[in-house]
């Protein structure tokens, strides 16, 4: 009986992890087809990635998204970073209505939230902008730091750093030498999801983004809309491998598991 129930956990898990990259892979497949009607059989040829370096706007869509997402990235990790600080290691008036208050972003629609942000922007004079779109990015990105530092903050609890202070280390000096150290995978973990939570972001993106400006996952909307081209299975792929390659080297440096 626990053997079938082995084969059958094994099957399900094939299944489901076949649901999830079976389109993927195809994708990639198709970018490195010849035919821009994806007609088979299939005849292999770069065309789509040399169409892809003439495509400005799709260029210029691409390199904003970047750049937001690494700002977004820099922004959201170094607040996060010291507003778990502040959670796990201080008590003030009020510390657990402000934990509260990180909940509420997870679970209200990234529609509601796009609205509200595009209404606050316009009614502050902020309007419409990549400036704008960087500002609802860290809103957005901001809570999930918090938590996976914390989380990370919890594991080691503040024994070491008050061993440093005992021995007569100074605040600066023990979050330098003690604190961050330990802190370092949780850090690079919250960055990599600051990161890709940005770069994916649609709804946000869509209501702050203003007129003949753009980011990647609006550009491929409109460009879907339009008449769907093979050069957006080159740029996804790129952004695929891109994104896979950092994430192999992040498991390879870090010490989640104890080990390097």
């Amino acid at each position: 009986m626990s053997r079938m129930f082995g084969v059958l956990a094994r099957s399900y898990l094939g299944l489901v992890l076949l649901f999830l990259y079976v389109p993927i892979l195809v994708m990639m497949i198709m970018a490195f087809n010849k035919s821009p009607l994806y007609m088979l059989p299939f005849r292999f040829d770069t065309v789509w990635f040399g169409k892809l370096a003439e495509n400005e706007r799709l260029l210029r869509a691409t390199w904003n998204s970047v750049w937001i997402a690494l700002a977004n990235m820099a922004i959201a990790t170094s607040l996060g970073t010291m507003v778990a600080l502040a959670f796990a290691r201080y008590d003030f008036p009020g510390k657990r209505f402000l934990q509260g208050l990180l909940m509420p972003p997870l679970v209200i629609p990234w529609l509601i939230t796009g609205t509200a942000m595009l209404i606050f922007f316009f009614w502050t004079g902020i309007g419409r902008g990549l400036h704008s779109i960087l500002l609802g990015h860290v809103a957005l990105s901001l809570p999930y730091v918090v938590i996976v530092i914390s989380a990370r903050m919890q594991s080691f609890g503040a024994v070491f750093e008050e061993a440093a202070a005992s021995l007569g280390a100074t605040p600066w000096q023990v979050f330098r030498r003690v604190s961050l150290p330990l802190m370092a995978p949780g850090i690079v973990a919250a960055a990599l999801f600051a990161f890709a939570i940005s770069f994916d972001q649609f709804v946000i993106s869509y209501f702050l983004a203003p007129v003949g400006i753009s980011i990647l996952p609006v550009e491929i909307y409109s460009s879907i809309r339009q008449g769907f081209t093979p050069e957006i299975n080159a740029i996804s792929t790129i952004v695929i491998l891109v994104s896979m390659a950092l994430m192999i080297a992040f498991a390879r440096l870090s010490s989640f598991s104890g080990e390097r």
